[in-house]
């Protein structure tokens, strides 16, 4: 419906601003000129007005002095010159005396102004003609009764200037505006030529073009800062495709794998049974199965985490038994010694994403750890920390951000060798900022890596709590 009816307007910035700014000026200048006639034909009548009122006060200066018969006609036709008229009254309406043969007969007024009083009018024509006149009509008081002086000036004059004005704004008003549309679509153009150079340019870009950044204007204005919010989205875009390039090439890599090696011992199962043991080869099928159910559980909650946030049954969760239980598991591996510092602590969460998040790190300690893991629980500062060190070959201090990305692997070949897919540590992160915690990478005291998992404690009864933004409850 908004297309439909907004569709009559013109299309293009340029041409808007153009059609706009020409709009609002020739309204503007209708404006004024409409103003400008009228106080022109204002002042102009005033003036005449002027001249009619000191003609008539001068005959009625005459007639208080010496009476009506006193007055000089001859005097007052010379006065008054051909654009003006000027009648004398008697009490009765008779004209007394005329500066024009034509009107000394009938009155060119009808108003009847008490003595010392003035009454002004214009009329569009007196008897007999046909120019419009201003009229001042004064009362004088006599022996007899009240006489009028009728003064007139024609406003032909008045007329003619009005027409003259018109004609030159008629004339000047188009030419402004024509000169008014031409500035502003320059104007506007000039301006958006930038913007026009950034579209060409993003329009050229191709996915060969990872490179590609928009020209950035040096006038440091709003299209400089526009260009310069093009080019960061441009990065971001660029960092976001390789990633998912690396992120969809290692998941091929990963799942291609443990397929290899089920096929691969399959074949020769097959083929040559008397070279494969079946428990053997069963077993290693049953070991690569659950790798590869493992990586495609991994890869669809990354996946759903990116799309949705992760799902959050919400609930509260004693942090202490899932650790406890872990450690249980690890210890019946019977493998390393397991070191713990456990207290009682309750988050609020998804316990089963919590699980996840505690088996992966316990899990990434078993992996490279020498002889000992330490497992440490507690609270601080309102906030659930779980530590976790092993005496293993540590972390760097430059990868320790580096190993939160997905298929990130700091040996491949030996984590790949314990099993490892290069998505846990991501998960964890994932799932720990989900409940509006973090996991971070320290060194441990063994000289190991020691990997710290804090999560927020549950809020007390009344206060309100919001759950965080990358969480989706249910």
């Amino acid at each position: 419906m908004e297309r439909r009816r907004f569709r009559w307007f013109p299309r293009g910035i340029r041409l808007r601003t153009t059609v706009a700014a020409t709009v609002v000026v020739a309204l503007a200048l209708l404006g004024a000129s409409v103003a400008l006639v009228a106080l022109q034909r204002q002042q102009l009548i005033s003036g005449l007005t002027d001249v009619a009122r000191q003609q008539g006060d001068t005959i009625v200066g005459e007639i208080e002095e010496g009476g009506i018969d006193e007055v000089d006609v001859g005097a007052v036709k010379a006065a008054v010159g051909d654009s003006a008229l000027l009648q004398i009254l008697t009490p009765d309406g008779t004209v007394r005396t005329a500066s024009d043969d034509d009107y000394l007969v009938h009155p060119i007024t009808t108003s009847t102004p008490p003595a010392g009083d003035t009454v002004v009018y214009t009329v569009d024509a007196l008897p007999g003609g046909a120019e419009p006149f201003v009229i001042v009509v004064s009362g004088v008081a006599s022996p007899g009764g009240v006489v009028r002086v009728v003064t007139a000036q024609s406003l032909e004059s008045v007329e003619r200037s009005t027409t003259v004005l018109v004609t030159l704004l008629s004339i000047g008003i188009p030419l402004v505006l024509v000169v008014v549309a031409a500035t502003s679509s320059m104007v506007v153009g000039w301006a958006l030529a930038p913007v026009e150079a950034i579209r060409r340019h993003v329009a050229g870009v191709s996915t060969a073009d990872k490179d590609a950044r928009v020209p950035v204007p040096t006038s440091g204005d709003e299209i400089a800062r526009l260009a310069e919010t093009m080019n960061s989205m441009l990065a971001r875009l660029q960092a976001s495709a390789e990633a998912q390039h690396r992120f969809v090439a290692d998941a091929s890599h990963e799942l291609r794998t443990p397929l290899a090696t089920i096929r691969t011992t399959t074949e020769l199962a097959t083929l040559h049974p008397e070279a494969m043991d079946r428990d053997r080869a069963a077993g290693l099928v049953l070991a690569e199965t659950h790798r590869l159910e493992r990586l495609v559980s991994d890869l669809l909650l990354l996946a759903r985490s990116d799309e949705h946030g992760l799902i959050m049954n919400v609930e509260d969760v004693d942090l202490d038994d899932i650790v406890t239980g872990e450690i249980a598991r690890i210890r019946a591996q019977g493998a390393l010694t397991v070191e713990v510092d456990v207290v009682s602590v309750r988050v609020t969460g998804d316990a089963q994403h919590l699980l996840r998040a505690v088996r992966n790190l316990m899990d990434n300690a078993v992996r490279f750890a020498s002889t000992t893991v330490e497992v440490r629980l507690g609270t601080m500062n309102g906030v659930a920390v779980l530590d976790i060190s092993d005496d293993g070959p540590g972390i760097a201090g430059s990868e320790r951000e580096r190993v939160f990305e997905r298929f990130v692997r700091l040996d491949d070949s030996r984590e790949r060798g314990t099993g490892g897919t290069g998505l846990g540590l991501a998960i964890t992160r994932e799932i720990a900022r989900a409940h509006g915690g973090d996991v971070q990478v320290f060194t441990s005291e063994r000289g190991g890596a020691h990997l710290r998992l804090s999560l927020p404690l549950p809020l007390p009864a009344g206060a309100a709590a919001h759950p965080p933004p990358s969480a989706a409850r249910r």
